[in-house]
């Protein structure tokens, strides 16, 4: 019971100090990244059953949902570089669970195709992940979530704002007190 009260009264604590007294590894953006990597390793976790990643696994769900398409497409829906995605085609394909078909409106061009074999991973993958999803979500109402979904997507926002702000970035000339001319 002590050891509870004096847990209880450092959390309290800790959560009255402002997140900018606080080590980059408790704000806010510590704490998502964090979470982000949690969920990311149980995902992988749970996928091996499998044999698969979550980002194999994503791939495989997409192209079972939204037939053949490029790996350029696939690469920019699973948000990864066209070699990364390409690495795990590569894998998939090996396994045969999808597979490479020439695109009849640009010869230059190959689809990722889903196999039988992909297609039957895909209902394992989405029995997986509802499993998980409502693993994760427990005690979280749906009003919490939407309100963190978003908090989130703001956040997105303002990523891709700063990104882009970064980009048109024009370094200033410094006048000799500091200030910009």
């Amino acid at each position: 019971m002590v050891a509870t009260n004096a847990a209880e009264k450092h959390s309290a604590a800790d959560s009255s100090r402002h997140e900018l007294d606080s080590p980059p590894w408790l704000r806010v953006e510590g704490t998502l990244m964090a979470t982000a990597n949690a969920i990311r390793s149980v995902y992988d976790e749970r996928m091996a059953v499998l044999d698969l990643t979550l980002s194999q696994a994503s791939l495989v769900s997409y192209v079972a949902d939204f037939g053949p398409v490029s790996q350029t497409r696939a690469a920019e829906h699973l948000d990864q570089g066209r070699a990364v995605t390409g690495t795990h085609i590569d894998k998939l394909e090996e396994r045969g669970l999808i597979e490479r078909r020439p695109d009849p409106a640009d010869r230059r061009v190959w689809l990722i195709a889903i196999t039988a074999a992909g297609l039957d991973v895909s209902k394992s993958i989405a029995e997986l992940d509802v499993v998980l999803r409502s693993e994760l979500r427990s005690g979280i109402s749906r009003p919490e979530r939407q309100a963190l979904a978003g908090l989130l997507l703001r956040l997105q926002r303002n990523i891709a704002a700063a990104r882009l702000s970064a980009a048109n970035d024009v370094p200033h000339p410094q006048t000799p007190h500091g200030e910009s001319t």
